[in-house]
């Protein structure tokens, strides 16, 4: 019963409308039923030349009268074997050696299975029904046919039937001889469009000079690495040896990039055997996928000469740029970092993070508030840091509308006792974090930044009128949106999705910039390196997100229809948001630097004991909480500061008249 079963299902399978659809222009992909009928063919090619090899011979490979019996029992046990191995299964033009296993195993079971049905036959009829030796023929035959046609079809299709780029190929060479090295150049060479052109394997062990892997040289790094490229004329080199340290390959990062060759690190590569496997090794695509941007490629030597061996203060370290600057600059084997941030929860969990890395430098956690004037002094004067990331800061918009006072305190004084104690502990370098709401600023947190920015710059100015007295380089880095940082919009959106929806769109029109957290982190760690003192660097962030394209392309991620499965409700502009971000103000102009991604942004700068004297009228206001008061001083220290929908707008008015 259970075999009539296991048959009706085989049956229902095969003829199923899934297996019987026929696409004719992608012949690349045949459905499974035309698999088995070439399958088939190859069979009775392989049992005919069985047949006529021992008739030539004198010989009967049938030994009974009813042969189309027995000869339909052959072809049908192997049919039954094709369906227990599912040799019809994977996609010819991709064949490994999965399936020639799967056909070694299939011709070995109808070979017992025939040997067995014959020895039976004997026993009981006294006569055998096949020649056991012709079974044995007829089974490599039938085995080297349905392998070697395998074979031949996907030699075509890689030969000929490859798209090709008119575009010219990066000669690149393969870091790496192991079996994930093998699987990147196989996958690179059905790659469509083809961007690379693999020229040679590099194995860091020097054991195979003399031999080859898929047809093409084996080389020994007796010389570094540079040296071999540009022996053999190779533009790149793709990190494939998951055996290599993060050492080494810094070290080979750094090589290559002295000399500018292109560096290509790749994730572990399996061997795929049919569709079904595929769809589930297939990684679930991020919305990090969706930027319309290729990532910035770090200066990793420069970067290394300023951090290596340094002490590195971090304020704001336990957010979610703050503690990916930390993750990002411990690769660089400082001497000591200094973690520091008021929020004692998050930052216990990037401790418990970073006590589980085996690393040469020494962590330092500190839990205190860059307002107390005095703890800041004890941090500067215990580690004396060389460098400063400055990423802490409040930064929510509505929440800040409503608490000016707080937005003052922490983003604007916080930052000023900060950069001050810089200057006085002969810090080498302080880069601050800013955003491009800073930029003709609508919100109060916007202000308050662009405030803190131009308080760093005239430290700098400062610092080239008396260099004798100042030693800090000041540098600002602004940037857009941050996908995945805390309280985003990609977090939110992801929420609301997993609860059924609505997602909830402030209006319909709403752009930003969009980058993620490495991203920003690295422009950050770029703008240390490259910066000279007084610089605004700004991203190119490439094309602005609408929000509303991102909730449907995030809702069709999670697999979910929009405004059928998940509503997109829009609620309205919050206090102080605008439809869109800016980069520049409108008075500013860019200036290139050696990386295509990074500019400055030249601003014009407020003389220094004017602005600190607002500066501390704005401060002396904040402490007595008058909002109002507050905010009047801020938009005379920022007169491009124009409050949208938000209660502030009367002082934009009152002012006009």
């Amino acid at each position: 019963m259970k075999h009539i079963m296991k048959l009706r299902t085989f049956t229902s399978e095969f003829f199923s409308h899934e297996n019987l659809r026929f696409n004719i222009r992608n012949l690349s992909y045949l459905p499974r039923w035309i698999i088995v009928l070439f399958d088939i063919s190859v069979l009775f090619l392989a049992f005919f030349g069985t047949y006529i090899l021992f008739k030539g011979t004198g010989l009967d490979y049938i030994l009974t009268n009813r042969n189309f019996t027995f000869v339909g029992m052959l072809f049908s046990i192997n049919i039954f074997f094709f369906w227990l191995f599912r040799t019809y299964s994977g996609i010819i033009r991709h064949s490994s050696y999965i399936d020639a296993l799967k056909l070694l195993f299939s011709q070995v079971g109808v070979l017992i299975t025939l040997v067995l049905v014959n020895f039976l036959h004997e026993v009981f009829y006294g006569t055998k029904i096949f020649l056991n030796t012709g079974l044995f023929i007829n089974m490599v035959l039938a085995f080297c046919a349905l392998f070697l046609y395998r074979v031949a079809v996907k030699q075509v299709f890689e030969h000929y039937f490859a798209e090709k780029s008119n575009v010219e190929l990066t000669r690149t060479i393969i870091f790496g001889t192991d079996a994930n090295a093998i699987s990147v150049a196989k996958a690179l060479k059905l790659e469509v469009p083809s961007r690379f052109k693999i020229v040679a394997f590099v194995d860091k062990n020097n054991q195979n000079a003399s031999k080859r892997m898929l047809d093409l040289p084996i080389l020994t790094q007796k010389k570094k690495l540079p040296t071999l490229m540009r022996s053999i004329g190779a533009e790149g080199v793709i990190i494939a040896d998951k055996s290599l340290s993060k050492e080494e390959r810094l070290l080979i990062v750094e090589q290559c990039l002295e000399f500018n060759y292109k560096v290509y690190i790749v994730p572990l590569i399996t061997d795929w055997e049919n569709q079904k496997e595929i769809s589930q090794k297939v990684k679930k695509l991020q919305i990090e996928d969706l930027l319309e941007r290729k990532p910035i490629v770090l200066n990793t030597k420069s970067i290394s000469k300023q951090l290596k061996d340094k002490t590195i203060l971090v304020t704001g370290a336990a957010g979610s740029i703050g503690s990916e600057i930390v993750r990002q600059v411990m690769l660089f084997n400082p001497q000591r970092i200094i973690v520091l941030d008021q929020a004692e929860t998050p930052l216990h969990h990037l401790f418990l993070e970073m006590n589980a890395i085996e690393s040469k430098t020494k962590m330092e956690f500190v839990v205190a508030d860059i307002r107390n004037q005095d703890a800041m002094d004890h941090v500067f004067r215990t580690y004396q840091p060389q460098v400063v990331f400055h990423a802490a800061a409040y930064k929510h918009v509505p929440l800040m509308e409503e608490n000016p006072s707080q937005a003052i305190l922490t983003n604007i004084q916080g930052t000023k006792i900060i950069a001050d104690l810089s200057c006085h502990y002969k810090v080498k370098k302080f880069v601050m974090v800013s955003t491009d709401k800073a930029v003709n600023p609508s919100n109060v947190m916007g202000a308050s930044k662009r405030i803190a920015e131009k308080y760093v710059q005239s430290l700098q100015l400062q610092s080239v009128l008396n260099p004798e007295q100042h030693h800090t380089k000041f540098i600002t880095t602004r940037f857009g949106n941050v996908l995945g940082s805390n309280g985003s919009v990609v977090p939110l959106f992801t929420k609301q999705i997993a609860t059924g929806g609505p997602i909830t769109i402030t209006h319909p029109d709403i752009i930003r910039y969009f980058m993620t957290i490495q991203e920003a982190c690295q422009l950050v760690l770029e703008a240390g390196v490259m910066g000279k003192g007084g610089e605004i660097y700004i991203f190119d962030m490439g094309k602005p997100v609408k929000i509303i394209d991102l909730a449907r392309k995030m809702i069709k991620l999670a697999g979910f229809i929009p405004e059928v499965d998940i509503k997109i409700k829009i609620v309205g502009l919050r206090p102080g948001e605008k439809l869109y971000e800016e980069l520049l103000n409108d008075t500013s102009k860019t200036i290139p630097t050696h990386h295509e991604k990074i500019m400055i942004a030249e601003e014009i700068s407020d003389e220094y004991i004017n602005l600190h004297c607002n500066i501390e009228k704005l401060l002396q206001s904040a402490k007595q909480y008058n909002n109002e008061e507050t905010v009047r001083i801020m938009k005379n220290i920022v007169p491009e500061f124009k409050s949208m929908n938000s209660t502030f707008e009367l002082l934009d008015k009152v002012q006009v008249i």
